[in-house]
């Protein structure tokens, strides 16, 4: 649980597209109109984590040597994405346009962006299951474990929103180099079976 906490954290804390999101409806309209698009966000992962929960359950419990075929595959996708960000030349170019909106239509706006980006979908199901035991509930651990990040990533948001707002955009430029290799090590860590 400490590895799974620890990367959490990192992960959230990193600019990735909904962080971007959020920063540039913050810059745009202020800090009602970055935590709207923060609580959209949020709501948006809920998909992903019940797609996640009933498909990997439903896997597991038809095909359980599948455990092993999502694991390495999982831990493959975190070192592309890891080799990825370390090798990319910033954050900035991915940075969303925004127009002026709605608080509802910010949230609504939001939570489909993240619900359609296909990244989202895959993360989850990269990184979720790799914290998984297999003995016990898989949907259970999966939803408790996709909530826990989604809460996270929620509040993460929520502070830059706040931080966006006051002071402009709001990019440690150095994070990618950070959770770069975070996605690497986890990666490997995963891919590397454990000594019994």
């Amino acid at each position: 649980m400490i590895v799974f906490v620890t990367a959490m954290l990192l992960l959230n804390i990193t600019p990735g597209q909904d962080m971007l999101y959020v920063i540039a409806r913050s810059v745009a309209q202020g800090r009602a109109a970055g935590i709207a698009s923060a609580l959209g966000v949020g709501a948006g992962c809920f998909f992903h984590i019940f797609a996640v929960a009933f498909g990997v359950a439903e896997l597991l419990r038809t095909v359980p040597v599948a455990y092993q075929a999502i694991r390495y595959a999982g831990a493959a996708y975190l070192i592309y994405l890891g080799v990825r960000m370390l090798l990319s030349k910033g954050v900035h170019e991915d940075a969303p346009v925004v127009q002026r909106a709605r608080l509802d239509r910010i949230f609504l706006q939001g939570a489909v962006t993240n619900i359609l980006n296909p990244k989202v979908a895959l993360f989850f199901l990269a990184f979720l299951p790799q914290f998984i035991d297999p003995q016990g509930s898989a949907f259970r651990q999966t939803v408790t474990l996709g909530l826990l990040f989604d809460a996270s990533g929620t509040l993460v948001n929520i502070a830059v929103a706040l931080a966006a707002s006051k002071a402009g955009a709001f990019l440690p430029a150095r994070m990618k180099y950070v959770t770069g290799g975070v996605f690497v090590a986890l990666g490997l860590r995963l891919a590397i079976p454990e000594r019994v």
